[in-house]
């Protein structure tokens, strides 16, 4: 397992594919080539590789995936719309204690759930009074979120955590996303460029979160929280809760500036798809925004996976306040 040393001193990198690029190892280092130019664009020591990420279509070969295996690098390929189509990571596979327990959690026991919840919503109140604006929408909205948090541990019934979470969830982005024409949180659906902007850095969270789950042997299938479906990744569902905040924030923040406008979207059958030429500056404003908290995340899950595996109280679980 990673300590907190490698993650100070090893760093994620984010590699776009989408141009004519090739990725090689030669000499103990990661080859970044331009295939057009025939010439090496950047090298990587694998040493100094937290997690690499890979946007757009590669070839992946043998001796990549030995060295990743090597320094225990996970690898995410993901296409040029975000959505990823490969993830590699043996780091910590072999924990079988931990997953044992993962499987032996009672899906009833909503102590953890109630942490989680409670935790994206004190995140959601923190970025509304961070706005220090004070319209009906947004006072209105930290009053009853601060009375949902109120509500949230005397609450014994999954359906009524989810439905505490959702209230608050609207409440959020209405009072939020107000002064952009917000009409409703719409996932997947690319209703407007504002949904279509929050989904690529959601996708782009939980792909983060899920490789530094991925270091301590988590089977991110099976969550404390999100329900169990068909090749549903539960815990990162779970686990993504309370740093959704990092994503709305930087979403505004780019709104406010015109680093997201409409006009980066193509609008295709009733969907707003952004232009592939722009996909290069989306990755990097999210990546970088989410670079700057690998500490932060590395420490939320390590504590969490400590309170796991020694059945700690839920007072005693990690929170994440931005």
């Amino acid at each position: 397992m990673f300590t907190n040393k490698d993650i100070k001193y090893r760093s994620v990198f984010v590699i776009n594919c989408i141009e004519k690029r090739n990725l090689r190892v030669s000499a103990g280092e990661l080859l970044l080539e331009d295939v057009e130019a025939n010439k090496t664009l950047t090298k990587l020591p694998f040493q100094k590789i937290l997690a690499l990420f890979v946007i757009g279509h590669i070839t992946i070969t043998t001796a990549l995936i030995d060295k990743c295996t090597k320094y225990g690098i996970p690898l995410v390929v993901m296409k040029p719309n975000f959505r990823p189509v490969f993830f590699f990571s043996i780091t910590a596979e072999a924990n079988y204690l931990l997953r044992k327990k993962q499987y032996e959690y009672e899906k009833k026991d909503l102590t953890i759930p109630k942490v989680l919840v409670e935790n994206k919503i004190q995140n959601q109140i923190a970025l509304l009074e961070k706005t220090r604006l004070k319209t009906e929408p947004i006072t209105n909205a930290i009053a009853k979120c601060e009375q949902i948090l109120k509500t949230l541990p005397n609450t014994s019934e999954y359906d009524a955590v989810m439905g505490l979470e959702g209230k608050a969830a609207k409440l959020f982005f209405n009072a939020y996303f107000e002064p952009f024409g917000w009409k409703a949180r719409l996932p997947r659906t690319k209703a407007d460029p504002i949904n279509s902007t929050l989904d690529i850095g959601y996708t782009i969270l939980f792909n983060y979160i899920e490789a530094f789950t991925r270091l301590f042997g988590f089977d991110p299938y099976r969550g404390v929280y999100h329900q169990l479906w068909f090749k549903r990744k539960s815990l990162i569902c779970d686990l993504i809760e309370p740093f959704r905040c990092i994503i709305d924030r930087q979403v505004r923040k780019a709104l406010n500036l015109g680093q997201c406008k409409i006009s980066d979207f193509n609008l295709i059958k009733g969907e707003y798809i952004l232009k592939r030429d722009l996909n290069d500056d989306y990755s990097k404003m999210f990546y970088e925004t989410l670079i700057a908290y690998k500490t932060d995340v590395f420490k939320y899950v390590q504590s969490y996976y400590r309170c796991f595996m020694q059945n700690k109280d839920s007072s005693q679980y990690p929170r994440f306040l931005i």
